[in-house]
């Protein structure tokens, strides 16, 4: 019994074919010598077994490799194969084999498990404070599950919290992925965040702006209070120190207050006639002031 040349089983005149030509010839081979096709006939039972065993050798580009060399280095184009079924065999097994080891090695490689990304808001108080938070997802199978998440204080507009082993299951073994929450910090409507700095409006009457005053301010945590120059403008900016917003390792930005100066929209007599007296003995013209004074 000779070995057997795995390319002529499958009518194919050259080596030198790829993977589909190679799968394209097993179809025609086997539909040719199918045995419903050949009732009866022994010799297309056997056709048959040496078609499977030739596409399982030669539609494995690792095993097909290993082939290929036997038999460039043991026969020439005048030489028959073997002639014992013991080392036919060996041969055989030594292609099956390693095919089996590829497989089960593919198998038992671990895959971690995606990631998954969502996000909830905060206000600026429950940034600056810290909380817990509970949140509640949809799984995969229409499920919900709820995780408790712990929000530190001071956590910053757009960082995430993770949550180790809660994201989709690994496959083969593989650890399951992360569940990361991104941290939308809201302004609210008296502060704005900017890093660790908080801006606010600071309104002033025209008395407190022209004389100078000490104001009450609201921080985020507290009241504080401020010392206004007097002459102070519109649009000016007053900075109070570390009375901003709180970074992880507990240091505070600044309060960056924005001068606004707001006249009254209704008068009482008395202080319409304290106006109108100004306008008569004042020389103050905004009108005429000259850019840079």
């Amino acid at each position: 019994m000779v070995y057997k040349n795995y390319y002529k089983i499958l009518e194919l005149e050259t080596s030198r074919v790829s993977i589909d030509d190679i799968k394209m010839a097993y179809r025609a081979a086997a539909k040719k010598y199918h045995p419903d096709l050949n009732v009866g006939d022994n010799l297309a039972e056997e056709k048959i077994k040496d078609i499977n065993e030739a596409y399982k050798i030669l539609s494995e580009p690792s095993s097909k490799r290993k082939y290929d060399r036997i038999w460039n280095s043991k026969f020439s184009k005048e030489e028959k194969a073997f002639s014992g079924k013991g080392q036919k065999k060996a041969i055989i097994n030594m292609l099956i084999g390693n095919i089996d080891k590829i497989e089960k090695k593919e198998k038992k490689n671990p895959i971690r498990g995606e990631n998954i990304n969502t996000e909830i808001n905060i206000s600026l108080k429950e940034g600056f404070l810290g909380l817990q938070k509970s949140i509640t997802l949809k799984e995969e199978n229409s499920k919900t599950k709820t995780f408790t998440i712990t929000i530190p204080k001071g956590i910053q507009n757009g960082e995430k919290v993770r949550l180790i082993g809660q994201g989709k299951k690994g496959e083969n073994g593989g650890k399951a992925g992360d569940l990361l929450i991104k941290i939308k910090v809201e302004d609210s409507d008296k502060f704005k965040l900017k890093g660790k700095d908080l801006y606010t409006d600071l309104f002033l009457t025209p008395w407190e702006a022209a004389l100078g005053a000490k104001a009450e301010i609201n921080t985020i945590d507290e009241k504080t209070k401020i010392f206004i120059p007097k002459g102070i403008q519109s649009g000016e900016i007053i900075k109070i120190p570390e009375k901003g917003y709180i970074s992880d390792k507990g240091s505070r930005g600044d309060l960056i207050a924005k001068v606004k100066i707001m006249v009254p929209k209704e008068l009482t007599k008395e202080e319409r006639e304290i106006y109108e007296k100004l306008k008569e003995i004042s020389k103050f013209n905004p009108r005429n002031i000259k850019k840079g004074n």
